[in-house]
């Protein structure tokens, strides 16, 4: 072992530096962490390393060389000069290590790693040790950084939308219009509150279902191997590495052979190869082999807790808020573009006090901008989350439930996920050797496993549940070769009873078979018989086994001989098929893509009533030298792959060529699995599904981790998802069609309709001398036009709530038409809100339009309150038609926008009919059934009125869908399979699309 004078490699120098010391400057020392694992393997490969250094030494180098991400693609390490420093200069703070006085109050073994030098393979703590070491350590977990609540209240103060309230308020505070400037800052105040409260409901959910996905590690305590939280582990604990799952924390490799993809962590493609002294680091992923390895460092002191940064937050709103703010910057553009020229006209045109105006526009901007529509967004995907909490499914990346929505291929993995994944052993065991039995073959595969250690995966479970271990233990175990899916077989190798060794192993009986010294000559008969088990859906696992000529692990192997075939069934799971139905009829294509066997495959297809066009990955392309899918993939082989209803025999790279040839050719795929080999795939399709039960690996990978059982929680996933959607759709439309109907009424009204010309034009002085001269343009009250910007925000917040029927094919933003349809929905809504301003104003005319219809002329008071009405009633129900494609009553809304929306019409219609007669902004205004004036009708034609228009409203936006779908406008039927039926019948057509 190495001693206090060891010495370690810290940096390289120039060969040409004539002058190159043994011991390099304290300011040179950094450079010691920044040697790659490359770098190191061709280092340690060298000659001249090797003469230089001791094993220890060079083990030394491998634990404190840390990864960079970058490869070294010119290494010559014969011409390098290796600097060399004592171990006694070593900076403190390169290592935690336990303090002096807790060595001596409770004696540590000495494979805990406080020093390299003090380092030996760790032979597992008890309980007692592990305790005094995670009280010094601290729990193996990076502090994940959260926001404050206090801090995420601020937030909501200072986002676009805010700003443009205290620029308002500002310039409120400016002009000295207190009772405005108070009530910006209510409206401010309250927004920011209901945001925060969404945005900490959101927030608090997914961390709920993040903490249900703690990575546990199989670990030695007390000398018995059991699986504990990754968390608990500690500086001097023995692991387990297993292909599959992920390294928990910085580890040295004991001993054996295991690959490692690193990919987190330096950016490689390819998996790294570690033996006997290397350190998998926290972070990155087994992909090949099983291992005992020694924990080094844990949580913040390991490679990954130095460099690591959070990349994915509970906020990320992903492309969902760009269009959003797409929408949001456009109508604020349009809003402040209309306000600017009022205020210009105002000033220049009605020789309006520039105060007067100023708070006018100031107002109108704040109303017609929109304000709430983060506090929407938030609440909208809030309310999903929660939903897919409540299903348990656990979404890493927000963004991925919009995917979703547009998801229309889905891949799915067969074994537990198509399947209970509950391997049930059968009876039928055909055997190939003389004096085998069902008994004997399922002995030899339960010697091809640990039978001492917990089950690594559902073959396991099965055998060793069905074995009598005690019969194993007579049996010693001397080396193992764990499953790996490129080769799909187990092995261990064994010294018998009588002292002779074997080899047993167990796996795909293709595989199997193919080991035999006799394969030729058994090959038709066990072909014949699996294949007539494969057509009964009963699944087959070869076992086969060989005697060594001497009395080691590297002894000649004699031969090996096929003992028999276990016979076991994974039956479908009871929901499967009619979750499959139900993913067709939204439009969701699903494919089977399982590494069984092709007559299995097909047997359970047709139980599941899927297609039974499964085929066999071998006639797909193989990868290019750089790992790269071939670039023409889609073209040639994408049309292959659509028509195929699932693949069989496929290996990991298969799965991801299918994923990769689907996404080239259009479709939107979403890949289910739980294992390794599903990794690459999952990662690379649009929505990556992590299925229960997967390894650490499969949700690393994924955006969606599914903690139920089956495929059904992954369609109920789809249908939120599209319920999410649809719910911002009705949102957009809405909004949109309530900016544009406020701003413009109020442009065109103070252009078109001056009050002062109408009092004039109908002599109002003559007819009613106490009547007040009417203003030179009309505006509503700071107040009134507040009250309906809280009360319209109010009720959208209900949207995230609301009852939608989800899309029956998947969804996609449609801008051009969304636009278009609140377009004409603002437009019906302003023009019926001029047209009762322009007859209220002219109702003084003997021969107007009230006049014609009896109704008394309206004080300018009341007209005020008149069109406060309309326009407050008006903008509510155009959000129930707003939400649906068919008239508004073909669907109903959720029970809090229904009480909602019927809570503020009740408030607007009760303020204006109420009203006290009071001065506000130097506008005298009453309410309409006060009883200031003889006439208290008013409100109910008001109410008819707006009753009215809503029905032509929604008349109108029906036939808008109609004539956007018949003429296939904006592409809105593209994706979709219209028939000719269909395209006589828009309502089809629109009953389809929704």
């Amino acid at each position: 072992m190495a001693g206090k004078n060891s010495v370690e490699l810290v940096g390289l120098l120039s060969p040409e530096d004539p002058n190159a010391p043994s011991e390099l400057p304290r300011a040179l020392w950094p450079l010691r962490s920044s040697i790659s694992l490359d770098t190191r393997r061709s280092l340690d490969r060298s000659r001249s390393f090797e003469r230089g250094l001791s094993f220890e030494g060079r083990r030394s180098i491998d634990q404190r060389a840390s990864i960079d991400g970058r490869r070294s693609t010119d290494v010559r390490p014969s011409l390098e000069v290796l600097a060399l420093r004592p171990r006694a200069q070593l900076d403190e703070h390169a290592r935690p290590s336990l303090d002096r006085s807790t060595r001596k109050e409770f004696p540590l073994p000495r494979h805990v790693p406080l020093e390299d030098d003090d380092f030996v393979p760790s032979e597992g703590l008890t309980s007692e040790q592990h305790a005094v070491l995670l009280m010094q350590y601290g729990r193996n977990e990076l502090a994940e950084k959260s926001t404050p609540k206090w801090l995420m209240f601020l937030q909501q103060l200072y986002g676009p939308m805010p700003i443009m309230i205290w620029i308002s308020i500002i310039i409120e505070a400016a002009i000295q219009n207190v009772p405005d400037m108070a009530i910006l800052l209510a409206i401010q105040f309250i927004n920011a509150g209901i945001g925060f409260y969404e945005s900490a409901k959101a927030g608090d959910a997914v961390a709920a279902l993040k903490a249900s996905l703690k990575p546990s590690a199989t670990c030695k305590r007390d000398g018995v191997w059991q699986v504990v939280d990754a968390g608990t582990l500690v500086p001097g604990d023995l692991v387990q590495l297993n292909a599959g799952f992920a390294v928990p924390a910085d580890c040295i490799v004991n001993e054996g052979r295991i690959e490692v993809d690193q990919a987190a962590l330096t950016g490689e493609s390819l998996p790294v190869t570690m033996v006997k002294g290397d350190s998998p680091k926290m972070g990155s992923n087994v992909t090949r082999g099983e291992v005992e390895a020694s924990v080094q460092f844990t949580g913040k002191n390991t490679f990954f807790g130095r460099t690591a940064q959070m990349i994915q937050g509970v906020n990320e709103l992903g492309n969902l808020q760009k269009v959003l703010l797409k929408i949001m910057s456009a109508l604020t553009v349009v809003s402040v573009v209309l306000c600017l020229i009022t205020l210009v006209y105002l000033i220049a045109g009605k020789s309006v006090h520039i105060v007067e105006a100023l708070n006018f526009v100031v107002v109108l901007l704040v109303a017609s901008i929109p304000i709430a529509i983060e506090i929407v967004t938030t609440t909208t995907l809030a309310v999903g989350a929660r939903k897919l909490a409540a299903m348990k499914a656990i979404v890493t990346r927000l963004v991925s439930i919009e995917e979703m929505a547009g998801m229309d291929m889905l891949c799915s993995d067969k074994t537990g996920t198509l399947t209970l994944n509950k391997m049930v052993i059968q009876e039928e065991c055909p055997c190939a050797l003389i004096g085998q039995d069902m008994h004997s073959v399922l002995q030899h595969a339960g010697l091809a496993a640990k039978w001492n250690e917990p089950p690594k995966d559902a073959l396991d479970t099965m055998i060793l549940g069905s074995v009598d271990r005690a019969a194993l233990d007579s049996y010693v175990q001397i080396d193992y070769m764990p499953f790996d899916a490129t080769i799909k077989r187990t092995e261990g190798t064994l010294r018998c009873p009588d002292g002779r060794v074997m080899k047993v192993s167990k796996g795909a009986p293709n595989v199997i078979l193919n080991l035999c010294h006799n394969r030729e000559e058994i090959r038709a008969s066990v072909e014949a018989t699996i294949l007539d088990l494969g057509k009964r859906g009963v699944r087959c696992l070869g076992v086969a086994r060989t005697f060594l000529t001497g009395t080691d692990k590297d002894s000649q192997v004699l031969g090996w001989e096929l003992l028999g075939v276990l016979t076991f069934l994974d039956p479908p799971r009871p929901d499967t098929k009619r979750t499959i139905e139900r993913a067709n009829e939204y439009g969701v294509q699903v494919k089977m893509i399982t590494g069984d066997h092709q007559v299995i495959a097909i047997e359970t297809a047709r139980s599941l009533g899927m297609g039974t066009n499964i085929k066999e990955a071998d006639g797909l392309p193989e990868m290019d030298a750089d790992g790269k899918p071939p670039k023409d993939l889609g073209d040639n082989f994408g049309p292959d792959i659509e028509a195929a209803d699932g693949f069989a025999h496929v290996y990991p790279e298969h799965k991801f060529l299918i994923v990769e040839a689907l996404r080239q050719r259009g479709w939107k795929v979403g890949m289910t699995g739980d294992g390794v080999n599903d990794a690459p795939a999952l990662k690379r399709a649009d929505v990556g599904i992590a299925v229960s039960g997967a390894t650490d690996a499969a949700r690393a990978a994924s955006d969606i981790v599914i903690t139920a059982p089956g495929l059904s929680v992954v369609v109920e996933a789809i249908i939120i998802a599209r319920c999410i959607f649809q719910r911002a759709k009705n949102f957009i439309n809405y909004r949109v069609a309530a900016t544009l109907q406020l701003l413009l009424f109020f442009f065109i009204t103070v252009f078109v309709f001056p009050p002062d010309y109408y009092y004039n034009k109908n002599d109002v002085a003559s007819q009613s001398p106490d009547e007040e001269r009417w203003p030179v343009f009309f505006q509503l009250p700071v107040l009134l036009l507040m009250l309906i910007t809280l009360l319209n925000d109010g009720t959208l917040i209900t949207i995230g709530y609301d009852t939608v029927q989800p899309s029956k094919g998947p969804e996609k933003w449609n801008l051009p038409m969304l636009t278009t349809v609140s377009i004409i929905l603002a437009a019906v809504a302003c023009f019926s809100s001029l047209l009762l301003v322009w007859a209220a104003l002219d109702s003084w005319n003997p021969h107007g339009l009230f006049a014609g219809l009896g109704l008394p002329p309206v004080p300018y008071s009341q007209i005020v309150m008149i069109i406060y009405m309309k326009v407050s009633v008006s903008d509510f129900l155009t959000l129930f038609s707003a939400r649906t494609k068919s008239f508004f009553f073909t669907e109903r809304p959720g029970n809090l926008l229904l009480a909602g929306g019927m809570i503020a019409l009740s408030l607007s219609t009760l303020l204006g009919c109420v009203w006290p007669a009071s001065t506000i902004d130097h506008i005298f205004v009453v309410g309409l059934a006060s009883g200031h004036y003889p006439y208290r009708l008013w409100a109910l034609w008001v109410w008819l009125y707006c009753l009215l228009v809503w029905m032509v409203q929604d008349l109108v936006k029906v036939g808008t869908y109609r004539v956007i779908y018949r003429f296939h406008l904006f592409g809105a039927q593209e994706g979709s399979t219209i028939t000719k039926e269909e395209l006589d019948n828009e309502e089809l057509i629109m009953q389809k699309q929704v």
